[in-house]
């Protein structure tokens, strides 16, 4: 596939009506779709040559006044370029037919250029590796001109090789025959109310920003600050009574400015649900987060810090001392700013963890509101009880120590960031044992660490090794043993104390008979799926999923796992799972517009993009996992189910579907 350099002004509509059809060549017109463009008319027709090549004759009709330069004028564009969007094809160099004519150009001050007028003709011989496709994508793009109107203009074409095959392999959407509403039979656990699950959910992600917070508070950046802020509320206040509001009111901006922090993403989740889900499995993103947790743990380690820029935690300072209850709160916001090396990292794991969930804006706004009131309290409870502040430890080499072993959490979380673009992209540099593998290696390096073992620059030369942090040192090295069996191919392999994080089973170094883990019949595919159903007179269970999807990983590995649940599914069911997020490009001749039951567009391009339209459809509903079991008819057995940790509650589920199944 090429790298298009040119950045273009503009793209045009996708035309393919055909206008006349021999046996073995077909021409079809395309004209420009946008107000800025060139109004040159496209002539685009082809001549089958044999199974793998075709001969591609492209003419443009130029009106009058206006050329196409048959010269290098952009620094990387040179005359017409014709772009083969599937790696499957190659193209050989344009041959054009038509003359130049060399012109006095406005538009470069009246230099000579060599230019095209009134048409331009071309033909291009492409070759296949394999059979044509039903169609092909290409784009032209070329650089015209009329007195001092200089355009740099594209042409996207789609042109059908074979119309009845393109026609057939489009897939149907939205499926008539089910009806979420009036399943066959409402046997089995019916699915949880959605408020209920998700307050179970947003209470969750709020105790992990909750925890997060309380971690926070043992950093460098913000443990010295506690009894320094109270004392300054303490002391300030004409009263007790003041002091404590005073306290409890900077507390509560802290709170706050933490949550505030998350209302731009609740602007986005409204714009298009789908948004956060989208870039919570973004390719680049999560490289990008990748690279981000790797500087945070290096800053953490002490090899440098990271703050924000002093002006604006200056700024803020600057505007402390302005009035009782705005000063109050410029302080709570330098807190935020000044501590920022220390809480970024932890508020960056939190958003990424929050973004990668269904719950979207709104698990993060309660993520977020966790964190700030854990950092909070201490400032409130303090300054209500001051006598407290003397049983707190001091500050000291501990609280670097902390920062340290942040600083290996954030390194083993960062590798989870590559694992997710590198299964999304389908690279396969991080299987599941080498994703293992690292954290093995990590989980060593901080055990050491502990136990004092090993230092870093900012650790003291004679660290004091208490029986706390020995104990911590060994249930490390413990944890760690225990991830050694991920590394192996064997039964033990399946690591169910951290199922969600690394890579599923079946994307393994070793060898496997299929990407079916627990040994069952499955596929990526629902048209396969249903094809073979139909062989084999078995219900489908559909599986809307994620390669980057923590919870679906966690019904494969624990639920899926179980011996009676495992051998209902092998025996009785085809599974079909159906990836949302994978970003694998479709053939081109399976690529197309949908027109949602909302009337909205939206392009099918990736497998994710059919597959996550297919499940908003046809269930109304865009989180994974989702279960649903349908019979060859494609009717609705049962309700669907998202996530449960309850083995029992899944296969009494199972049986439901099957038994109705099994009743028709």
């Amino acid at each position: 596939m090429n790298v298009f350099k040119s950045i273009p002004l503009l793209l045009t509509a996708f035309l393919f009506s055909i206008i006349t059809n021999a046996q073995d060549s077909t021409t079809m017109s395309v004209s420009s779709g946008s107000l800025d463009a060139a109004p040159i008319g496209w002539t685009v027709g082809f001549e089958k040559i044999n199974d793998t090549q075709i001969k591609l004759s492209v003419k443009g009709e130029i009106p009058k006044t206006w050329h196409i330069y048959a010269t290098d004028v952009a620094e990387d564009l040179a005359g017409p370029v014709v772009f083969i969007d599937d790696s499957t094809l190659s193209a050989e160099k344009l041959v054009i037919s038509s003359k130049t004519a060399s012109i006095n150009d406005e538009v470069f001050e009246n230099k000579q250029k060599l230019v095209y007028q009134d048409s331009l003709v071309f033909t291009q011989l492409i070759t296949c590796k394999g059979v044509f496709p039903a169609a092909i994508k290409i784009l032209l793009k070329y650089e015209s001109a009329s007195g001092n109107n200089f355009i740099t203009d594209e042409q996207k074409i789609k042109v059908v090789i074979n119309q009845s095959a393109s026609a057939e392999k489009t897939f149907s959407i939205l499926k008539p025959s089910i009806d979420i509403n009036k399943p066959i039979s409402q046997c089995g656990v019916a699915q949880k109310p959605e408020e209920d699950t998700m307050s179970k959910s947003l209470m969750g992600i709020f105790f992990i920003g909750f925890l997060g917070g309380l971690i926070a508070l043992l950093t460098p950046c913000v443990f010295p600050m506690i009894p320094l802020t109270v004392s300054f509320f303490t002391k300030k206040a004409h009263s007790k009574k003041e002091g404590v509001s005073n306290a409890f009111l900077y507390g509560f901006f802290i709170f706050l400015i933490y949550v505030l922090l998350s209302l731009p993403f609740h602007f986005l989740d409204s714009i298009n649900p789908e948004f956060l889900n989208n870039i919570s499995t973004n390719v680049y993103l999560n490289v990008v987060f990748f690279i981000v947790f790797v500087f945070f743990a290096f800053s953490f380690f002490g090899f440098y810090e990271i703050t924000l820029p002093a002006s604006i935690s200056s700024g803020a300072d600057s505007k402390a001392g302005v009035g009782n209850v705005l000063g109050i709160f410029f302080m709570a916001l330098t807190l935020a700013l000044v501590s920022f090396s220390c809480t970024g990292p932890i508020l960056g794991s939190l958003l990424a963890g929050s973004l990668a969930t269904n719950g979207g804006a709104m698990q993060l706004t309660f993520g977020m509101g966790g964190f700030g009131l854990a950092l909070a309290l201490p400032f409130a409870l303090f300054a209500m009880f001051p006598k407290w502040l003397h049983s707190i430890p001091k500050s000291g080499g501990w609280l670097n120590t902390v920062k340290v072993v942040l600083g290996f959490l954030e390194l083993a979380l960062a590798f989870k960031f590559l694992s997710n673009a590198d299964l999304v992209k389908h690279w396969g540099i991080l299987k599941r044992e080498i994703f293992i593998g690292v954290w093995i290696i990590v989980g060593f390096l901080l055990s050491l660490y502990i136990l004092g073992k090993i230092k870093f620059k900012h650790d003291s030369l004679y660290p004091n090794i208490t029986k706390a942090r020995k104990i911590l040192g060994y249930l490390v090295l413990l944890f760690t043993l225990y991830l050694i069996p991920g590394v192996t191919n064997t039964k033990y392999a399946n690591l169910k104390l951290i199922s969600g994080f690394p890579p599923p089973l079946y994307y393994s170094i070793y060898e496997k008979k299929s990407d079916c883990i627990f040994n069952l019949r499955c596929t990526k595919n629902y048209t396969e799926g249903l094809e073979m159903a139909k062989a084999e007179k078995k219900p489908i269970l559909l599986d809307f999923t994620g390669y980057a999807c923590v919870n679906c990983r966690r019904t494969e590995e624990n639920i899926w796992s179980d011996a009676d649940v495992n051998k209902m599914m092998v025996d009785n069911f085809i599974v079909v799972s159906l990836y949302v997020d994978d970003k694998k490009a479709l053939p081109v001749s399976q690529q197309f517009t949908y027109k949602t039951k909302d009337g909205a567009n939206k392009e099918i391009v990736t497998y994710g993009d059919l597959w996550a339209t297919f499940e908003t459809e046809n269930f109304a509903n865009n989180a994974q996992p989702l279960y649903a079991i349908i019979n060859t008819d494609e009717v609705l057995l049962n309700h669907p189910v998202g996530y449960t940790d309850s083995k029992s509650d899944y296969l009494e589920w199972l049986k439901c579907g099957l038994e109705t199944f099994q009743k028709k």
